[in-house]
């Protein structure tokens, strides 16, 4: 007989990113993975962390004699001010802007849905998301003992993702009661591009409310519309009074610089008492990366007219991928809806036009990883993607779009992104045939 474990552990399965790229592993063939499942960006660090990186045994760098020491827990203040400087140059206003470094923005997100959510006062407060929504959020949430609760916005023909009506989201919120609302501007996972209109009516909605706006900017910079940049901090009291004091964003090093394995993230708020209380539940982790933080912090020192190149540089080499995949599967694969390239690093396929009612885009992803093999220029491969049904929150019963959708990461090397939709659409025929004959 053994210890028995958690409920939480009994029922935890693989997240719908990591899914494919577990399943994987168990293979004992040689195929080459083309993943796409996870958001693994494999672009070269900025030059400023780069440099950094290659040089911490130098003179000038705090480990040259072999110690790694713990920071502060609120993280140091170069690293603080690197988030700040990026803000900046993004061309929003950081006066009175608070910041904490974290491991990643995974780790700001729980902090954050633990101070928002929860038990608040005498009752029991959720975080309201809009669906299709990050599925780390919902993780999160049951790690925590936290509800989520969400409103769905829906994937058209044409591509694009739309929000929900504004009143419908005030009907939702007054509905469920949440403490926080949560927006991804530039969205994971569906590329959606939520202009600065849009956060200011959000931000509306929050203090006629009382509640928080979380702003999950990640990917701030990497969108691809004609129009500037949108940010919680572009919100300002002019726009909609009452909106000091409860805004909070969740930032990372991951994305737009290319530093996933860093694990250095930020909770920025202009809320004093939430920082405080924030960096307090922190100590019990002690700090972030001290080395993580020094590469990081290399950024605090690079200019906005710098910092703005970087940006440009990223979003032409974003969208030119983004544009020549989603034309090519339209052409390749008739019927089949890929998101607009909006924002962010992502498209949601969804095959709920040539496929019948049993399909479910899981068993295809698992067949994927598990066994799946087509050859492309004499090399047998198969494609790992995620399946869209955990990134929503639906209720037991309830239809799940997801069922027939899956979100790819654009963050190969262009000539194996090119090798995409060719390789779906093979593994997408294969798979069918091999259903045809199971039925038959």
């Amino acid at each position: 007989m053994r210890p028995e474990y958690s409920n939480h552990f009994k029922k935890r399965q693989p997240s719908a990113i990591r899914l494919a790229q577990i399943e994987f592993s168990k293979r004992e063939d040689k195929v080459l993975a083309i993943n796409t499942a996870i958001g693994n960006v494999t672009l070269p660090l900025h030059p400023a962390l780069q440099k950094r990186m290659f040089n911490l045994g130098t003179p000038e760098s705090p480990f040259r004699d072999g110690a790694v020491k713990y920071t502060k827990t609120v993280g140091e203040e170069e690293t603080r001010k690197a988030f700040l400087n990026i803000i900046e140059a993004s061309n929003f206003d950081t006066k009175g802007l608070m910041v904490q470094i974290t491991d990643g923005g995974s780790q700001a997100m729980e902090l954050v849905i633990l101070g928002c959510c929860g038990r608040v006062g005498e009752a029991i407060r959720s975080l309201m998301v809009i669906d299709a929504a990050y599925t780390n959020y919902k993780a999160m949430a049951d790690r925590l003992g936290c509800q989520i609760v969400s409103i769905i916005r829906t994937l058209d023909k044409n591509g694009k993702f739309s929000l929900p009506d504004f009143e419908k989201i005030k009907e939702a919120i007054k509905k469920n009661n949440p403490n926080a609302l949560l927006v991804i501007p530039y969205d994971n996972p569906t590329g959606h591009f939520c202009d600065q209109e849009t956060m200011i009516k959000l931000g509306e909605i929050c203090v006629e409310n009382n509640i928080w706006l979380i702003s999950d900017e990640a990917y701030r910079e990497l969108y691809y519309l004609d129009k500037p940049p949108s940010s919680v901090w572009g919100i300002t009291e002019k726009d909609v009074p009452g909106i000091t004091g409860r805004r909070i964003s969740i930032e990372s090093a991951s994305k737009v610089w290319n530093g996933c394995g860093l694990r250095i993230g930020a909770i920025v708020t202009d809320n004093g008492e939430f920082h405080e209380k924030s960096v307090a539940e922190n100590t019990a982790n002690l700090c972030s990366s001290a080395i993580g933080q020094y590469i990081f912090g290399a950024l605090a020192l690079e200019s906005k007219e710098d910092l703005q190149k970087w940006f440009l540089e990223l979003r032409n080499y974003y969208k030119k991928m983004l544009t020549d995949f989603t034309g090519a599967m339209r052409e390749i694969l008739p019927g089949i809806i890929v998101s607009q390239p909006e924002a962010s690093i992502y498209s949601v396929i969804d095959v709920r036009n040539i496929v019948d009612e049993n399909f479910d885009a899981r068993d295809f992803v698992l067949y994927c990883a598990q066994k799946g093999k087509v050859e492309i220029n004499g090399q047998e491969m198969t494609l790992l993607v995620a399946p869209m049904d955990g990134f929503y929150n639906i209720k037991e019963g309830e239809e799940n779009p997801g069922k027939k959708q899956m979100r790819l990461a654009y963050v190969l090397k262009e000539e194996e992104m090119k090798l995409v939709p060719e390789l779906f659409v093979k593994l997408f025929q294969s798979y069918r045939e091999l259903c045809k004959k199971e039925t038959n």
